[in-house]
């Protein structure tokens, strides 16, 4: 699951915020939007953002963020067929309406986790 690294230093009053995360050693970062050109997916009334991620666990990885207060009921995890083999994926809405799908194969190739 994503651990938290860090939150960049902003004033309480400042316009937006962000926060930076990690997933298996990979950073990146999450913002929120403030009157600043884009806005919720619970705003806009539809998703704005797939997030997929490919880690060898993923009944795991969705179960670690069910837990954690995502919605699970979307998308069951469950074996695909797909053209670079049986493929297990599932997904999950998190709290902000953002989809994310966790699978176990990706078609770009084994991930580095240093």
């Amino acid at each position: 699951m994503a651990e938290r690294v860090d939150e960049a230093a902003l004033p309480v009053n400042a316009p937006w915020r962000v926060v930076g995360l990690t997933i298996a050693g990979a950073p990146f970062f999450l913002g929120e939007p403030e009157n600043n050109g884009w806005d919720t997916p619970a705003t806009l009334g539809s998703r704005t953002v797939r997030v997929e991620v490919f880690v060898d666990d993923p009944d795991g990885f969705i179960d670690r963020a069910v837990a954690a207060g995502a919605d699970g009921s979307i998308d069951q995890i469950r074996d695909h067929q797909a053209p670079w083999g049986t493929h297990r994926q599932g997904g999950f809405i998190d709290p902000f309406g953002h989809l994310w799908l966790a699978g176990d194969k990706s078609p770009l190739g084994t991930h580095d986790q240093r």
